[in-house]
């Protein structure tokens, strides 16, 4: 791949109606004297734009400010270990551990290797951070309900979209007793 610049010759309408105008007076002369014609100005224009929408990339969801993002909460592109416990308020015998594709503060999508269906409330857990031996990790519980249910490029898996209804967080490292009101 190279990284030089790539243009075209972009002329609009107008311009090519002006030159052609200057072309059919000055051509009497033209013919005349053999003066070249007017060549139209270049402009450089990009050949290839990116359409897809802007994502954040390792940034918390709180920044905000991209301009073609139309969403109200904007999505961060996390992968993130998340549990499932529970579909339609049945238990899971053995909870699926699955990873988050984007999270945002009201909503998460991931892949999952059974179907479920479109409104459908499911009961998550993703672990926000996980740090060594086990003492700091925060866990946010919610129940959510299933927003969209598409096939996914991998066979017979299918992607998820669920907006979160109530969530609590969860640490596993205790308050400090001074900071505890006695």
């Amino acid at each position: 791949m190279s990284a030089t610049n790539r243009a075209s010759l972009f002329v609009s309408k107008d311009e090519k109606a002006v030159a052609e105008t200057r072309a059919a007076t000055a051509a009497p002369a033209a013919q005349a004297t053999a003066i070249p014609a007017q060549v139209p100005a270049l402009r450089i224009v990009p050949l290839l734009r990116d359409t897809r929408p802007r994502r954040f990339v390792r940034v918390p969801t709180h920044a905000v400010g991209v301009h073609p993002e139309h969403r109200e909460y904007p999505r961060a592109t996390l992968k993130l270990p998340l549990r499932l416990r529970s579909v339609n308020h049945i238990l899971e015998d053995f909870p699926v551990t699955l990873v988050t594709r984007d999270i945002s503060s009201t909503g998460v999508y991931f892949l999952c290797p059974k179907p479920l269906e479109v409104g459908a409330p499911i009961e998550l857990e993703v672990v926000l951070v996980s740090r060594p031996l086990g003492r700091g990790n925060v866990v946010v519980a919610t129940m959510a309900q299933v927003q969209r249910a598409e096939p996914a490029a991998m066979p017979n898996w299918y992607g998820i979209a669920a907006s979160f209804n109530d969530m609590q967080f969860g640490r596993d490292d205790g308050v400090p007793s001074r900071f505890l009101s006695s």
